[in-house]
C-alpha cells in the first residue's frame, strides 16, 4: 500500500505486483485494506505501531502529522478496523448493522480526536497543521468520526462492494452520477470489460 500523489486514495498492488489507484471515498473506508476479519486476515499490514504510522501518512489526512502508536493502540485500530470493514459489508448487501460494532466505532469516537490548528506560513499567511504530540487513540477517534459521518450521512446508500465476484474491496460512492461498480476501472474495470467482450467473441462464433 502506497501514497497516491496529487488524488485522494491509495496506491494498492494487485496478486501479480501491478499497481493500481483505489479510492475508497472515505478515511474510514482507507483503512479497510490494511487487512480484516476472518479470511482477510492473510492480508494483515498492521504488524507493529510503524505500520499504523505509515497508513496515516498514506492516507487522506493532511501531511504534517507528527504521531506516536503504542501496542495497544495498535491493537485497538486492528480492531475498528474489523468492526469498520463488517458494518460496510453488512450495509453494502443490505443487512442490518452489528451493535456490538457499532459499539467499538462509538467508543473510538467518544476519545479525543486529532486537533488541527493555524500555523504561520510564509509572508503574512498561514498554513494549516496538527498539533503536536498526536496519539494513536486520536488518530482512532478521528477514523471512527469520519465513520459516523458517513454511516448516518447521505453516502451511507451508497457504500459498495466492488462488483467483481473476486474483489471484496469496499468503497463509497460519492461521484455525482452515483453509478461507480467497481474499486477501480484501471484493475476490476477494464478485466470485467475485457472478460464481457471476449463472452461476446465466443457467442458471435
Amino acid at each position: 500500500m502506497e501514497p497516491a500523489t496529487d488524488t485522494p486514495g491509495l496506491i494498492l498492488r494487485t496478486p501479480e505486483g501491478r499497481p493500481f489507484l483505489f479510492d475508497p471515498g472515505t478515511l474510514c473506508l482507507e483503512l479497510l485494506p490494511t487487512g480484516g476479519p476472518g479470511l482477510l486476515a492473510r492480508y494483515e499490514v498492521l504488524h507493529e505501531p510503524a505500520d499504523l504510522m505509515r497508513w496515516a501518512e498514506r492516507s487522506r489526512l493532511p501531511d504534517g502529522l507528527a504521531l506516536a502508536v503504542s501496542a495497544s493502540e495498535l491493537t485497538d485500530a486492528r480492531a475498528l478496523r474489523d468492526a469498520l470493514y463488517r458494518l460496510a459489508a453488512d450495509r453494502a448487501h443490505g443487512r442490518a448493522l452489528a451493535a456490538a460494532d457499532l459499539d467499538v466505532v462509538n467508543e473510538r469516537a467518544a476519545r479525543e480526536p486529532l486537533v488541527a490548528r493555524i500555523d504561520i506560513g510564509a509572508g503574512v499567511g498561514a498554513v494549516r497543521a496538527w498539533a503536536p504530540d498526536a496519539t494513536g487513540a486520536q488518530l482512532l477517534s478521528t477514523v471512527a468520526r469520519d465513520a459516523i459521518d458517513l454511516f448516518t450521512g447521505p453516502y451511507a446508500h451508497r457504500i459498495r462492494e466492488c462488483g467483481s465476484h473476486d474483489c471484496s474491496l469496499l468503497f463509497a460512492d460519492t461521484s455525482r452520477p452515483g453509478r461507480r461498480r467497481w474499486c477501480a476501472m484501471e484493475r476490476c474495470g477494464n478485466r470485467n470489460k475485457a472478460r464481457a467482450h471476449r463472452a461476446r467473441v465466443a457467442l458471435a462464433e
